[in-house]
């Protein structure tokens, strides 16, 4: 039985694994010439630059993944523990480091307003419930209707789940410092949203991040892709690079293969791991989308991002390998997000300098930094604007965070929404897909299968469990389980 499956990135590579295990022979196609989809590598100079996600958490289910796989991470790439994990910039205030002892964690908040310590244990013992509880009772599980998601368990356990309360209001019980609040609120803009629309289980977050803690694996996340590659490769898979797909064909209400490359490559199994629109809207004829376009104009996209590639010549002391800068007033960059749209004017920020963990990104002496600043899904930027507002956020950069960048530059690539759009087919130049609000989660996500073919399939950002690179693998699993499931008497 043949595969295939539409997508190099970390869900396409996932499901691309776990279909080979399982026996099928499968070709992964990818559009870009670089495996890894948003965490693809470029390089220039002598610089190697992680493209996309930086972050590597939640390291429980890349294990499980390469279990599945009867494999073990250490052997496909470097794990590294950070500490500090991170350094935050507060617009007006003193910066401070968050470290992986927890003790120092608490104390910080001890700092920021009195009473803070006890809160936060509090607040994280909550957090830690939520966590265990979403991992085992529902993160893991592909929901197919409402009553499979309303079940007895959110019935019960949805107040101390906090399900259908704001993360914002939930703080609020606990803290009333900024500083404090925004700590354990900013994780939610890479999971697509703002602190007053996600709903308060995702503090689990917070324990993701100050209890399970943040780590690098050498080389970046695509070094994780990579590595993932080449096990795909072990099993014995097939990889075509600057391959676009341009149509899913279909026959006797059947996905039969695709159109890619300007070619017919054929399939007793479709899988889509890149954009879910693009895919439904423009590789799909109207008769076969499950989700036309009308859906999508009702939907609350995840922000996209504006990232600056900076290669700099010497090293910069003030900074960690991550870093934060928060607004004053975060509150407006968010509305300007989701509300009214518009580039931020004074944004909050994220920096990182990957070179303090792994200094063969860039030649000896330099350093590698990528500043991403999150911005409205499909904001139009042109060349000359783009230009133009990398050169305010660098002003920015220097002036909020005291780290003098701009005379020592010598490699600057400037990304914006419309490179989203080009390179990946993202739908308003999402950078993560579909914000995580409350009914966008779990049974209110795009369907892992299609309704209206049986063996096609979408798997990644877009679907349950959502954003964020362990939750693409989690995805890949719940596609896999499924196609087990109704194809293996069929093989």
């Amino acid at each position: 039985m043949r595969a295939i499956v539409i997508g190099a990135g970390f869900a396409g590579i996932s499901v691309a694994s776990l279909l080979r295990k399982e026996g099928w022979d499968v070709t992964l196609v990818e559009k870009n010439k670089e495996i890894g989809g948003r965490a693809r590598l470029w390089k220039e100079k002598g610089y190697s630059f992680d493209m996309g996600p930086s972050w590597y958490l939640m390291p429980e289910v890349f294990e499980r993944y390469f279990n599945l796989l009867g494999k073990k991470s250490e052997n496909y790439y470097n794990l590294k523990k950070l500490d500090p994990q991170y350094k935050i910039f507060y617009e007006n205030e003193a910066p401070v480091l968050v470290t992986a002892d927890i003790e120092k964690t608490y104390q910080l908040f001890e700092q920021f307003e009195v009473g803070g310590a006890k809160n936060l244990q509090a607040f994280l013992k909550s957090a830690e419930y939520k966590y265990k509880t979403a991992m085992n009772e529902f993160v893991y599980k592909n929901y197919t209707n409402l009553f499979q998601f309303f079940n007895q368990k959110i019935l019960t356990e949805g107040l101390k789940l906090d399900l259908f309360s704001s993360l914002e209001k939930h703080l609020s019980k606990f803290f009333k410092n900024h500083r404090s609040k925004k700590i354990l609120e900013y994780t939610m803009v890479f999971l697509g949203t703002s602190p007053d629309e996600a709903p308060a289980l995702y503090s689990i977050m917070s324990h993701v991040d100050l209890n399970l803690g943040v780590y690098f694996p050498k080389g970046g996340l695509n070094g994780v892709a990579q590595g993932m590659v080449r096990l795909y490769q072990e099993l014995g898979g097939n990889l075509r690079l600057d391959t676009d797909v341009t149509s899913i064909v279909v026959k006797n209400n059947r996905a039969v293969g695709v159109m890619a490359g300007g070619e017919f490559i054929e399939a007793d199994l479709v899988v889509n791991s890149g954009d879910y629109h693009w895919g439904e809207t423009q590789l799909l004829a109207p008769e076969y989308q499950s989700y036309p376009e009308g859906y999508w104009k009702s939907r609350i996209m995840a922000p996209s991002m504006f990232i600056l590639y900076v290669g700099v010549n010497k090293k910069l002391n003030d900074l960690e390998h991550h870093n934060l800068y928060f607004a004053q007033n975060w509150g407006e960059h968010f509305d300007q997000i989701f509300k009214n749209i518009a580039w931020p004017e004074n944004p909050s920020y994220y920096m990182s300098a990957i070179t303090k963990t792994d200094e063969s990104m860039a030649p000896p002496g330099c350093e590698n930094i990528f500043i991403l600043v999150p911005v409205a899904s499909g904001l139009k930027d042109s060349d000359d604007f783009k230009k133009r507002y990398a050169e305010k956020i660098l002003d920015h950069v220097e002036k909020t965070s005291g780290v003098k960048l701009k005379e020592n530059i010598e490699v600057l690539r400037i990304y914006g929404p419309s490179d989203f759009e080009k390179d990946y087919h993202a739908y308003q130049g999402t950078a993560l897909g579909l914000a995580h609000t409350l009914f966008q989660t779990a049974v209110f996500r795009p369907k892992i299968r299609s309704r209206k073919l049986p063996n096609l399939y979408y798997t990644g950002q877009f679907t349950h469990p959502g954003v964020g690179v362990p939750m693409t693998l989690i995805s890949a699993e719940l596609v896999a389980e499924d196609i087990k499931k109704r194809w293996t008497r069929k093989k």
